[in-house]
């Protein structure tokens, strides 16, 4: 049984992808989460106005602390030691928030997983965080943006791209 996937073996087993023969080099990777909710929702997270405090601060800092912990939550992933993470945030729309996850390394394997991991996790933490006032909060079109380095080369999202495209 010959598969396409790198994470099965011929037999069809699981494992972890050798990347020991690998050159190390520089990879990034984007990835963004947008999180719609109500008008008001969005006046305060802007205002801080939650009782929990700054929403977004947390939400930095718990997709940062994800970045780092992907090896732990997502089996066959490599544990890596990040050069960077970052976590932006930008409005597009009145009650749409978007989320930005920049990841960098220097090493043998790349940073989508860490990317997608702490856009997805700010998300969620943006979810807790104002579930009492707007329990109808969706999280929307978690996707990676763009990668760079590596054997596959880069990957960039076409801007009018669909996370199903």
């Amino acid at each position: 049984m010959s598969t396409p996937l790198s994470h099965f073996d011929d037999q069809g087993a699981s494992r972890m992808v050798d990347v020991g023969d690998k050159a190390v080099t520089a990879r990034t990777a984007r990835a963004q989460a947008l999180v719609r909710m109500q008008s008001a929702t969005a006046e305060l997270i802007r205002d801080r106005q939650l009782g929990k405090g700054d929403v977004l601060e947390v939400a930095r800092l718990a997709g940062i602390m994800a970045a780092k912990r992907t090896d732990e939550l997502i089996p066959l992933c490599h544990s890596l030691g990040l050069a960077g993470a970052r976590i932006d945030f930008a409005w597009p729309g009145e009650n749409l928030l978007r989320i930005e996850a920049s990841m960098r390394l220097q090493g043998c394997t790349g940073v989508e997983m860490e990317a997608l991991t702490a856009a997805s996790i700010a998300a969620l933490t943006v979810y807790d965080m104002c579930k009492a006032v707007d329990r109808g909060m969706s999280i929307e079109q978690i996707c990676l943006l763009e990668k760079t380095g590596g054997k596959s080369g880069d990957y960039h999202r076409p801007a009018d791209a669909s996370p199903d495209s």
